[in-house]
């Protein structure tokens, strides 16, 4: 149907007294119904647009937040990531806060980036992979600062096959077991990293070092195995 005919349809019914008749008592509804769809729309369009708006803003905020860190001005940077904590929008308030725990962590303030990182991987707010995130950064930090029970009730869940983060966690329990003249607990973590095929090659020759110090105090898988 072409626009032309379209017209002279609409016009041919509203000549018709039942038409009016419709519109004289509906018209309200009609212009309201009308207005609310017009006023629905530009709603969300403005807090569509509003919203990337906040979301660039908080972006923005958190690489300069970043930058600061970067330049050692690590007060100014905290200061800016706890007001993005608060106020920022989608996902990063849960990256200022992870941050700020490693501001603290810069800062050699040990006790208060543990809090901050047990902080979120308490938080079933938080998405799981940055609770993970969270809780291997706490279990490394108590690598230095902790017991190796401290370390171990963060990472022990984290070192199982298949997850993503097993390669660092083992490494964090192995160190943390050596430190602690746990000579057997790390080597057996040490070895684990060893005999896993999807163990990074960094992550890979440091187990070995470490492998190699442990056979020279007289702990090895050949030794262990035989015992």
């Amino acid at each position: 149907m072409s626009d032309d005919s379209f017209m002279r349809e609409v016009e041919d019914e509203l000549r018709s007294d039942k038409v009016s008749n419709f519109w004289n008592k509906y018209k309200y509804f009609v212009i309201g119904g009308a207005i609310a769809i017009v006023v629905g729309t530009a709603g969300y369009r403005f807090w569509e647009s509003y919203s990337e708006k906040i979301a660039g803003a908080s972006g923005d905020q958190f690489l300069s937040a970043i930058e600061l860190s970067n330049e050692g001005k690590h007060d100014e940077a905290i200061a800016q990531l706890e007001i993005l904590g608060k106020e920022g929008v989608g996902q990063y308030p849960a990256l200022a806060k992870l941050r700020l725990a490693s501001e603290y962590a810069k800062k050699d303030e040990p006790q208060k980036a543990l809090e901050a990182f047990d902080a979120i991987a308490n938080d079933t707010s938080f998405d799981e992979s940055m609770r993970n995130v969270a809780r291997l950064r706490a279990g490394l930090l108590l690598v230095d600062n902790g017991t190796y029970d401290e370390v171990s009730d963060r990472l022990q869940s984290m070192s199982e096959t298949g997850n993503a983060f097993r390669h660092s966690a083992r490494e964090g329990l192995g160190l943390s077991a050596w430190k602690a003249k746990k000579y057997d607990d790390a080597l057996v973590w040490f070895q684990a990293i060893a005999d896993d095929q999807g163990s990074p090659n960094g992550v890979r020759a440091r187990a070995g070092v470490m492998l190699q110090l442990l056979a020279g105090k007289g702990f090895s898988q050949a030794e262990s195995e035989a015992g």
